[in-house]
Order: C-alpha cells, then sequence, then structure tokens
C-alpha cells in the first residue's frame, strides 16, 4: 500500500493555510478537487492557480516541518548536482539538485514530504537525499535554467562526428544522413534550448576548426555550444529539409521557414543561409507567436506617446509609419495597433512578408514573389477590395511608397514599417525614393521611431554607481545629476546577466502645419526635428533616459541602442 502523503491529502497544508489565513475555505475545496482530478499535489494546484505563491508555500512547510528553504534565484547551483540526476526525472518529480556535498545531495522541492521521489533519487544517485524548500522562482522555471541541452546536443552529435556525408551537388547521400536519429535530436535540441532562452535568432556558424552555435536574447548574442566541423553538414541538411529548401545548393542564399512543436507550444521558425568563407550558415529567426500578441499599453510606450499613437489609430485616413532598424519591434508595434483597431466594423487587410501571427476577421496576403505578389501588387489589389484599413509590411522601394501613399490620400488609414533612424528619417526616407513632399505631407499623419533596450531584472536590481559617460549621459539628456542606478547585479532569473526581458523606448512625431510647410520648403532633418520638439515631440534619448529614472533599464542599455541622445 502506497504511504500517505500528507501533504498531497491536502489535510496538514490545507488546515496550515487555512489557519494563517492564506486561503479560504472555498479556494482550498476548489484546489483539492482540482488535485484529485487532475492527479497533482495539492501545493502544485495552489501555485499554478496563483492562490499562493512560492515564498508563501515555502515557509509554511519550512516552519511546520522544520525542513529549511533555499532562494533559487540566487542560489548558484552546482553542475556537479545537476549532472547527478537526468533531465526527466527532475520533471517528472519536480524537483532540482542544488548541491553535492561528499556522499549527500540536497534537492529543491515544494513537497519536502514526497517519500516517493526521495526514494527514487536514493536509488538513481546512491546518495542520501536531503530535501529543501524552494522559493524564489517556480521550480519549473529553475530546471528550466538549470537544465541546458549542451551536453545532450554534444552527446547526440558525438555519434555523427565520423559521418562521412558527399558534398558534391546532387549526392543523395545527403538526405540518407537525416535518417540518422542523433541529428534529428540535435536539431531538436538546438530549437528547444534556444526557446527555453528566450531567443530571437539562432546563428549556425561554421568556423576555422569548428562549428559555433549562438543564440540572440534580448538582442545580444551569447554561445549556446561549441560543436566538432564534422557534424555542420549534417545538421544544416537537416534545417534546410525542415525549412523546404534545396539540399543540393550551398552557393546561392536560400530562405524557407518552419513550425515545430518546442514543449507545449508551436513556434515557427524563419531560416536563411547563405555560403561563408568557412562553409554554408544559416540563420533561423524564431517567431514565438504568444510574444507578438502583445496590447499596446503593454509596449513600455509612456502616456505622452501612447495617448496621441492611439489618437492618430482613431483617424479615418492618413499614413502612420512606424520605423526603426531591423530587430527593433516594428512588427510587434504594428500587430498591437492592429489588435486596438475594431475589425468587425471596418474591413483590415494586411499584406505582409511572411505573415508572423493570423488575426481573426482581418484578411492577410502573403507576399509571393514566384506568383508575382509583391507589396505593391498586393497593395493595388488591396485597395479594389473596399478596405478601410491597411497594413503594409514594410515599405522597401519606390513603387511600394508611391503606392501606399496614394492609398492613403485616397481615404485609408495606412499602417507600415520602414527602415530610418529617427520619425523625422522617415519621412526623409518617402522623400528620397521618389515620393513628392507634398505628398507626404498630404499622406503621412504621424511617424513614430522605436527601439528596444533590456530590462533590468526585478529580482536582483539594486542602486550602483555607474560609469562617468553613462552618468553624463543622463545628465544630457534630463538635465538632472545622478551617479546611481538600478542595475542588476545577476541571478538565476537573469541567467546572471543582470537583464530581463526588453522594453520599447519611442518617439512619436504628429504632423502639424508647421511641420508640413518646413517639409515642402526642403528643411533640414535636424531643423524639422527641432521643430518637432517645440511641439511637444519627446526624442528618444529622453524617452529611454527616463526609464532609467524609473528602474527599468540601465543608461548603458539606452547609450547603446539609441544613436542620438538629444
Amino acid at each position: 500500500m502506497a504511504e500517505t502523503n500528507p501533504i498531497d491529502n491536502g489535510g496538514d497544508l490545507g488546515a496550515t493555510l487555512l489557519a494563517g489565513a492564506f486561503i479560504s475555505e472555498a479556494e482550498l475545496r476548489s484546489a483539492q478537487e482540482i488535485a484529485a482530478k487532475s492527479n497533482k499535489k495539492l501545493s502544485e494546484v495552489l501555485l499554478e492557480q496563483g492562490l499562493i505563491d512560492s515564498e508563501v508555500l515555502g515557509s509554511v512547510l519550512s516552519l511546520k516541518y522544520g525542513v529549511p528553504v533555499v532562494n533559487l534565484a540566487r542560489f548558484e547551483v552546482q553542475p556537479e548536482a545537476i549532472a547527478l540526476v537526468p533531465e526527466q526525472v527532475a520533471r517528472e518529480h519536480r524537483i532540482l539538485p542544488v548541491s553535492l556535498d561528499g556522499n549527500t545531495l540536497t534537492i529543491a522541492t515544494d513537497d519536502p514530504h514526497d517519500f516517493r521521489a526521495v526514494n527514487a533519487l536514493a536509488s538513481l544517485t546512491r546518495k542520501r537525499i536531503v530535501p529543501v524548500i524552494a522559493v524564489g522562482m517556480k521550480l519549473d522555471e529553475a530546471i528550466d535554467g538549470n537544465y541546458k541541452l549542451t551536453s545532450q546536443i554534444e552527446q547526440q552529435v558525438s555519434q555523427i562526428v565520423n559521418l562521412k556525408v558527399e558534398t558534391a551537388v546532387g549526392d543523395v547521400s545527403e538526405a540518407e544522413a537525416l535518417k540518422q536519429a542523433p541529428v534529428v535530436q540535435a536539431v531538436d535540441m538546438i530549437l528547444t534550448q534556444a526557446v527555453r532562452d528566450r531567443a530571437s535568432d539562432i546563428h549556425i556558424e561554421p568556423q576555422e576548426d569548428s562549428l559555433l552555435i549562438r543564440n540572440r536574447i534580448d538582442g545580444v548574442l551569447h554561445d549556446a555550444v561549441r560543436l566538432p566541423l564534422g557534424v555542420h553538414t549534417a545538421i544544416l541538411t537537416r534545417i534546410k529539409v525542415l525549412a523546404n529548401l534545396n539540399i543540393a545548393e550551398r552557393r546561392r542564399p536560400q530562405d524557407g521557414q518552419f513550425s515545430a512543436s518546442v514543449g507545449n507550444k508551436r513556434v515557427d521558425f524563419r531560416v536563411a543561409t547563405i555560403e561563408g568563407s568557412h562553409g554554408e550558415m544559416a540563420v533561423l529567426r524564431v517567431l514565438d507567436k504568444s510574444m507578438l500578441l502583445i496590447k499596446l499599453p503593454e509596449l513600455g510606450m509612456t502616456p505622452t506617446v501612447l495617448q496621441p499613437f492611439e489618437k492618430l489609430l482613431a483617424s479615418p485616413f492618413g499614413m502612420i509609419l512606424v520605423n526603426g532598424p531591423t530587430g527593433s519591434g516594428k512588427t510587434t508595434t504594428l500587430y498591437a495597433a492592429l489588435q486596438k483597431l475594431d475589425a468587425k466594423e471596418r474591413n483590415i487587410m494586411t499584406v505582409e512578408d511572411p505573415i508572423e501571427y493570423g488575426f481573426k476577421g482581418i484578411s492577410q496576403i502573403q507576399v509571393n514573389r514566384q506568383a508575382g505578389i509583391t507589396f505593391p501588387v498586393g497593395l493595388r489589389a488591396i485597395m479594389r477590395l473596399d478596405p478601410d484599413v491597411i497594413l503594409v509590411g514594410e515599405i522597401r522601394d519606390a513603387e511600394t511608397a508611391t503606392t501606399a501613399v496614394q492609398a492613403a490620400i485616397t481615404g485609408h488609414l495606412v499602417l507600415s514599417s520602414i527602415h530610418a533612424n529617427d520619425a523625422v528619417s522617415a519621412l526623409i526616407r518617402l522623400i528620397d525614393m521618389g515620393v513628392e513632399p507634398f505628398l507626404v505631407t498630404s499622406a503621412v499623419i504621424g511617424s513614430l521611431s522605436q527601439r528596444l533596450v533590456r530590462k533590468v531584472c526585478p529580482y536582483c536590481r539594486q542602486m550602483t554607481e555607474v560609469s562617468p559617460a553613462e552618468a553624463m549621459a543622463y545628465t544630457t539628456a534630463m538635465g538632472e545629476t545622478r551617479d546611481k542606478f538600478s542595475i542588476g547585479r545577476g541571478c538565476n532569473f537573469c541567467s546572471r546577466s543582470g537583464f530581463l526581458g526588453r522594453i520599447g523606448v519611442y518617439e512619436l512625431l504628429t504632423l502639424t502645419d508647421a511641420l508640413r510647410k518646413a517639409l515642402i520648403k526642403g528643411t533640414s532633418a535636424s531643423e524639422l526635428k527641432e521643430q518637432a520638439v517645440k511641439e511637444g515631440m519627446t526624442p528618444m534619448g529622453r524617452d529611454g533616459m527616463q526609464k532609467v529614472k524609473d528602474g527599468l533599464t540601465a543608461p548603458g542599455e539606452v547609450m547603446r541602442n539609441v544613436f542620438t541622445i538629444l
């Protein structure tokens, strides 16, 4: 007969939480029912339902059962402990091995009386198991952060190092290589690790003597794993097959896309390949659709930007430009703007390359150059379909620019992205493409420029002195002196980087009569910006430093990502 777990049946734990007024009787009863139906522990259900947090649960269990706690956000987990317990076992029993001292293995858990887990680990590791209660972060997050797939990837590729794959064009042995399970598993692990790390891009780069895999996390590249050069062809071939690319073609650039199940969600990947000096390289853009459905107030816009931008979206016609360099979050902003618009009363249509997320009630057209569907062709077709709102994925050439401007002038609200350094430069860019200044002033009603900066980790932030250059940049932008700022010192939440996630930095230019007259006269970009600031525009540098003042980011981040401070 199985041992009765005093925490699982909810008696002791539930009574303790009730006595401390942490939960109500109704909440406890509901959690117990869910636990019984789903075969989960009561503590796990309480955490999932948000009825208590890990800190409260840990404190209650620690006091009641005399078991110490460990703050997983700050504790340095020993690699030797992690190596003793396979990831699958850790996830099955919801434990994290944290330290190894001689014959004693300490494990973090949210259920120190789970004797089944303790006995299983003792049998597996041949060690004495000492449980401690995990607080500070969720166990699932801690397991994700500490069980890197690097060693497993290396183990898989070691099985194919000696695999001889002919590189002659048209040789079918490359396709045979795909049947090797280690290649398939290695690529799956590379994708899984990137998604766990919240990477936006995966770089696969052959070096002189190795294959380097790097992940771009919060805008910064980090080495993920370095593999033997001998697996380069097999891994690239597997990725090409997934993306439906020509595996025999290495000299010409190729691009494609595919979807894969990672964990419990579906993730899209865009693939681009090109021949480099040491072999063919590839970059995979990770498109986690859950990250694209961010609403406007969640982007980090201050009220001085958000309110006028929403007012622009309420306009019945005109062009709104969203600009910035590649990777600055333009698509996310445009998608957030679409969610703000009412698709029931208006016909909203888009032409995109590619369609990164499908919206209900919105007609979306995919650019297909082989079929002759380009941005201008798709845009002209849309204009014959009675649209109210048109989203153009990107203005890249004169034809697209001219067509989009005409659409805005003829009574449509047009949203589009364009590559430019700031809000004023976007207007100049249209003119440089050949659009007449008077047409630009007639069509454009607003220009939003943006960058992304890393957010200071909220779990390890502390007031710290910065360099004189950073302090001077803050003083120049804000007009006040300060030498200490909120800086992350590094913890397990942020992988010791001090940063967790990103936030937007913006400047919004709303076209006024004075700005329209200045633009038609051919006024320089610097003078136009000066005029815009006089009329109330907050420069991007000041917006960034305001976020520094609010403790959201660091001065160095604004300096690194925003070219112009004033």
